[in-house]
């Protein structure tokens, strides 16, 4: 469970770079990340539908992103669950129910 864990959280944090980086290259309303570094308006570094692919590709890779963040989720609340109960067990076995607090010698 525990090396499943890391290499998904892995897996996550690479994810969220490529997610920022993807969009950060899309053209906005403002032109983009492309003219700020002097591109020119019509052209693309990646062709000429690039609009359309990075659009595709944004939508998928932002779909991986939600799964990622609900499996990360899930399996951290597994993760954490048991030491829960450890914690309960040995707060139960403390003080027995049965022991009068002044006869605790």
């Amino acid at each position: 469970m525990g090396i499943a864990f890391y290499i998904v959280m892995c897996l996550f944090i690479f994810i969220c770079m490529f997610l920022m980086l993807l969009v950060l290259i899309q053209k906005g309303r403002g032109g983009g990340l492309a003219s700020a570094f002097g591109g020119g308006g019509g052209h693309t570094p990646f062709g000429t539908k690039t609009g359309d692919v990075l659009t595709w590709t944004t939508s998928i890779v932002f779909g991986v992103f939600i799964l990622l963040a609900i499996v990360l989720n899930l399996m951290s609340n597994a993760h954490n669950k048991p030491a829960d109960e450890k914690i309960k067990t040995v707060q139960t076995l403390a003080v027995p129910a049965h022991v009068a607090p002044g006869n605790m010698a």
